[in-house]
């Protein structure tokens, strides 16, 4: 993973051109993604109107409508997923005296989704059915101050920035950062939960139909805590109502990036093998998904909001934008 001094003028620039996310390249350039070569492509991005000129923005004129027709695969897996349908959502407030930070968590059907996407970077393919048990996983990601309620009971060490022993004033009810991945695993086992799987956390972000983003298929810097939105900061959970996902579970996009279970590793089928991501697979780097109030700017990639975006880091790294939420087994 990239991780180069940059002057910001350079990274932003990059960023527009890659929207994607962990780079395996310093010097990548549009001809080189894959994405810009595809002649169809890059003439569809002329059809749109944002910052990022993507398919996932809106389009400038009905002409331009067929840029977003799916690929027909991805339409008959989100068809046949629509044709079984899945149980409604249920909302659970208390889960019991075992949940030692007691907080709200949403239930999560069993049932397929898709996972994945065939429409963006090589190690986001393919688009792929899944099949996951039906879970629980927390409606808000973790605050500073369940968090430092933990590191009371446990005297685990202190996220970087508490400088002062404790959370910076004002912030009690931002997304805790600055935390590992071990930081994060121990949490969640002393909460009486754990770390969502990958296929977990998507399913929860994206729920069933394919969507790209929680709230629907086009970028919006009102639904969510982006740098695009040009807050500078993380924002209190659940401050943007209407970026909720399917299920109700908010700041799916932004505000922090969220550590899930798994080692970074690539899907079967995927477009990525022979490339250069086959050397961050393996038990190096977790996974963390989700989009953040920084993004990925300093990485040299660009925007992650989108719910099938795969950034990875050694687990040991803890930076201003890393967070995360738990979840827990319905079974």
């Amino acid at each position: 993973m990239v991780q180069g001094n940059y002057k910001y003028s350079l990274i932003l620039l990059l960023s527009l051109l890659n929207a994607g996310h962990a780079a395996t390249n310093n010097t990548i350039t549009p001809s080189e993604n894959k994405v810009y070569e595809d002649m169809s492509i890059r003439d569809c991005r002329g059809c749109h109107d944002g910052i990022y000129r993507e398919r996932f923005e809106p389009i400038k004129n009905p002409e331009c409508s067929e840029c977003h027709a799916p690929p027909s695969e991805r339409g008959r897996l989100i068809a046949e997923v629509k044709r079984r349908g899945e149980p409604g959502v249920k909302r659970i407030k208390d889960r019991g005296k075992e949940l030692k930070d007691n907080v709200e968590m949403v239930y999560i059907p069993a049932g397929k989704f898709i996972m994945g996407s065939d429409e963006r970077m090589p190690d986001e393919t393919p688009a792929h059915e899944v099949y996951v048990k039906a879970f629980y996983i927390d409606k808000y990601e973790v605050t500073n101050e369940r968090y430092e309620k933990f590191i009371k009971e446990t005297g685990h060490r202190s996220p970087l920035h508490w400088v002062t022993g404790t959370y910076p004033e004002g912030k009690g009810n931002h997304p805790v950062v600055f935390v590992s991945w071990f930081d994060v695993f121990d949490y969640c086992k002393w909460a009486g939960k754990r770390l969502p799987s990958e296929s977990e956390w998507e399913k929860a972000a994206r729920g069933t139909d394919g969507r790209n983003l929680p709230w629907g298929n086009y970028m919006d810097s009102e639904k969510a805590n982006m740098p695009i939105s040009n807050i500078g900061d993380t924002t209190p959970v659940g401050s943007y109502e209407a970026g909720k996902s399917p299920y109700g579970l908010y700041d799916m996009a932004g505000n922090a990036y969220e550590w899930v279970e798994e080692w970074y590793y690539l899907y079967p089928g995927s477009l990525a093998k022979g490339k250069d991501y086959e050397k961050y697979a393996g038990r190096k780097n977790k996974i963390l998904k989700g989009g953040s109030w920084y993004d990925c700017l300093a990485y040299s990639c660009g925007l992650s909001a989108f719910t099938f975006n795969r950034a990875f880091f050694d687990p040991a790294i803890r930076n201003n934008s890393f967070g995360f939420r738990c979840a827990k087994s319905a079974e």
